[in-house]
This record gives structure tokens, C-alpha cells and sequence, in this order.
């Protein structure tokens, strides 16, 4: 055998054992959610040191981008530095908004290794909820104008889905909701009205529809509407809906946690998603020496990621069971040359082969809202966790206070997490 051809074999024999030797040591690595445990344990009680942890990772350029500038950006709105947070939900909508496109080089290593090995791109009900953040952020900030692009920009994502013939579940009710209530806050009542109707297509549970449609039906001048709703409601028109001196006080509460992704017990190459227990299951609204409204739970997010990865089972399980077959014929090819090498090398690339386990983990697992009619002036208020038997827990707002305007609406959130 010539020296060329000596050195040539014993390069591609170094390939092979560099392969093996790098797969180990990716399946060495942390897991996403090993990655982010540290940073969600401080989100409670430390949210800016939460946000401190996710920094670093969040501005490094690579696959793994996106899902942690979405948990940062997450922390700085807890911690209630909406700015910033804007800055950073603003800079995740355009990188998840970029055409879904993977290298042949990179979709090939997706199969010899694993999954994570892809950028990663978002579900479609992430990529909604970041507009929905963005409003939430802009309306505690008093920027009416920004919290509107925002809707404007969840109208078009939302008619796009259902262009493309996304799953009904797809079409994220609480984002139809807190646009409508924008839409009101800006006096736009037949933009209003659309987004509530809109939103009881989707939803019908929620008890502040049936007042909303109502009330909606006639300031957009549609009488025969609000009469239709009147009549299938039993409710009548009330009065203090049309107080022009008055204003309107609207917490946003996010409450617990999503449902977590872990490797599938079934199969250990696929994720499954599980609950996180909640104690607490609303939230209420206190204004100091006023009054006190409950939250309405508007949109249970652990029911959409559930039902969402469902879905994508078969294309996940086909594409994985493709993997399993590819690796065995790369590591036959090269056992054939060399039994031993061959063998590590199916070894390694089985044992890399695990679940991706990416996913935006610091959303909620609910949204609710709370509203109160107020005259317009300043007011203390606080906002407090409520579990299943409508009773205060321990998890409660520091006492603020907040400016109420005539024919205004006022929004504050408030995060829980047990």
C-alpha cells in the first residue's frame, strides 16, 4: 500500500473515532431544561437575577438562540422591566419569523445525532404569544399606540394560520381577547366588536363575553346584534357601560407554569410534555378602600402545547425511526471495514439520540383578566393569588398605585407561580 493511500485510510479511520468521541460528549451535555433549571428556581422571587443567568445564552448567535431569548425576555417582563423585555421579545419575533430553513449538512446531523442539533424555530402558538407579550408589556408601559401594532401584527399571524389550515386551537383566543379590549381602550368599536365575537368562536366559556358582545354590539352601532346577543344572553344593557366619567382598571394575570417537556417514558428519542402542579388557579384584584373583582380564566396554555405536540407525533416518530434505520446502515458500512470501529461508532450515535426538549418554558400556564369600573383619579392597589376554594394565598403584588382617566383603560399584570 502507498504512503498516500496508508495516511488517507488512517484519516478517515480518525473521522470515524473523532465522530464517535464527539457524539459522547454531546450526549454528555445538558439538556435545555437542565440549562434554564437555575434561571426558573429565581423567576419567583428574583426575576432580574433570573434574567442575569439566561443573558449570555441569549445574545450567543447559534441553533439554540430563539428559545432562550423568549425565557429572557420573559424574565425582564417579571421583572417588570418592560423596556428591555420589548427589546428582546421584538428581536425573538423577527428570528422566529424567518424563513424555516435548514442546511442539508444540518438536517443529516439532526439524523446521525439527534434533534437538537436543528435551529430552533418555535411552535405557532409561541410565535403568537410573543405579539401577546409584546401588548402586555406596551399596555403596562401606558403605550397605547405600540400595544396596537402589536395587535395588528396578532390579527395578521392569526389570518395567516388560518389561511394555511392550522388547528382551531391554533388560533389563540387570549390574543383575540387582549386585542379587543385594546381596540376598545383606542375607541375603535367595530374593530372591537369583531375581536370579541372572534374570540367567543373560539372560546364561549368565558363569562365576560356575554357583557363584552353586548356592549361591543352597540358602541360599533350594530342594534340588531347587541338585540340577538341580548335575547340569547338574558342579559340586559346596563348604564355604567356608557359612563363617560368613567375608566376602566385591567389586571393581566399569568398564572404558573407550562407544561414542561421531558423525554417520552414510551420512547426515550421523542419528548412528552407534563402539567406542573398550580395551587394557585386565579387571582383577584384589590383596589384599596373600593373593591375587589376576581380573575376569568381566558386561555389555558398547557392545553395548547399538549394538544400541539400531539399532533406532531407522527412526522416526530417517522422521522426518528428513519434515524434509527440510517444510523444502522452508517455503522454496518463501517463495520465492515472494521468490526470494532463500527460498533463504537453505532454505539456513540444511538446513545446521543435523545428527545429535543426545547421549548419557550417560562410561559404560563394560564392567562385570566380582571376589570373594574372606576372613577377616574388615583388609586392603591394590590393584586393577590387565589386558590381552588377562592381563598388568598401567600402569592401577593406589592401595593401600588395606578391612574385611572375618564374613558380610559388602565392595565397593570401580575405574575404568580406556585
Amino acid at each position: 500500500m502507498s504512503d498516500s493511500n496508508l495516511i488517507l485510510k488512517r484519516a478517515r479511520k480518525f473521522n470515524l473515532l473523532a465522530l464517535c468521541l464527539w457524539s459522547v460528549l454531546v450526549s454528555a451535555c445538558a439538556t435545555y431544561q437542565a440549562e434554564v433549571h437555575k434561571s426558573r428556581q429565581f423567576l419567583r422571587e428574583n426575576p432580574a437575577k433570573a434574567a442575569e443567568l439566561l443573558k449570555e445564552k441569549a445574545l450567543a448567535e447559534g441553533k439554540d438562540q430563539l428559545v432562550y431569548l423568549l425565557d429572557y425576555a420573559t424574565a425582564l417582563q417579571t421583572a417588570k422591566l418592560y423596556e428591555e423585555s420589548n427589546k428582546y421579545y421584538l428581536i425573538a419575533d423577527r428570528m422566529a419569523e424567518v424563513k424555516d430553513y435548514h442546511s442539508i449538512s444540518k438536517q443529516l446531523t439532526s439524523i446521525v445525532v439527534n434533534e437538537e442539533m436543528v435551529q430552533y424555530k418555535g411552535d405557532d402558538y409561541e410565535k403568537v404569544l410573543i405579539n401577546a407579550m409584546l401588548a402586555i408589556n406596551f399596555l403596562c408601559l401606558g403605550d397605547l399606540d405600540g400595544a396596537l401594532v402589536e395587535t395588528r401584527r396578532l390579527i395578521e399571524k392569526l389570518e395567516h394560520y388560518r389561511v394555511d389550515g392550522k388547528k382551531p386551537y391554533e388560533q389563540n383566543h387570549f390574543a383575540t381577547y387582549l386585542g379587543a379590549l385594546i381596540w376598545e381602550s383606542d375607541r375603535k368599536w367595530d374593530d372591537a366588536y369583531i375581536s370579541f365575537e372572534k374570540t367567543y368562536k373560539l372560546n364561549p366559556d368565558i363569562p365576560y363575553l356575554k357583557e363584552d358582545l353586548i356592549r361591543a354590539a352597540l358602541r360599533a352601532q350594530r342594534g340588531d346584534t347587541a338585540k340577538k346577543w341580548e335575547k340569547e344572553f338574558g342579559i340586559k344593557r346596563k348604564k355604567q357601560w356608557f359612563n363617560k366619567n368613567q375608566g376602566e382598571l385591567v389586571l393581566i394575570h399569568l398564572q404558573g407554569w407550562g407544561p414542561r417537556k421531558r423525554p417520552n417514558p414510551k420512547w426515550h428519542r421523542i419528548p412528552t410534555l407534563r402539567g406542573v402542579p398550580s395551587y394557585t388557579k386565579a387571582a383577584q384584584l384589590e383596589v384599596v378602600g373600593v373593591g375587589k373583582e376576581d380573575t376569568q380564566k381566558i386561555y389555558n396554555l398547557e392545553k395548547v402545547a399538549i394538544k400541539t405536540l400531539d399532533d406532531q407525533y407522527a412526522p416526530l416518530i417517522a422521522k426518528r425511526i428513519a434515524a434509527v434505520a440510517a444510523k444502522e446502515v452508517l455503522a454496518d458500512q463501517v463495520r465492515q471495514k472494521n468490526e470494532a470501529l463500527g460498533a463504537l461508532l453505532g454505539f456513540a450515535m444511538h446513545a446521543v439520540d435523545r428527545a429535543d426538549l426545547r421549548q419557550w418554558s417560562t410561559l404560563p400556564e394560564s392567562f385570566g383578566i380582571a376589570k373594574m369600573r372606576l372613577k377616574p383619579g388615583k388609586y392603591k392597589i394590590r393584586a393577590r393569588g387565589l386558590n381552588a376554594a377562592g381563598e388568598p394565598n401567600d402569592e401577593v403584588s406589592p401595593e401600588m398605585e395606578v391612574v385611572v382617566r375618564k374613558g380610559k383603560k388602565t392595565f397593570v399584570s401580575f405574575r404568580t407561580f406556585q
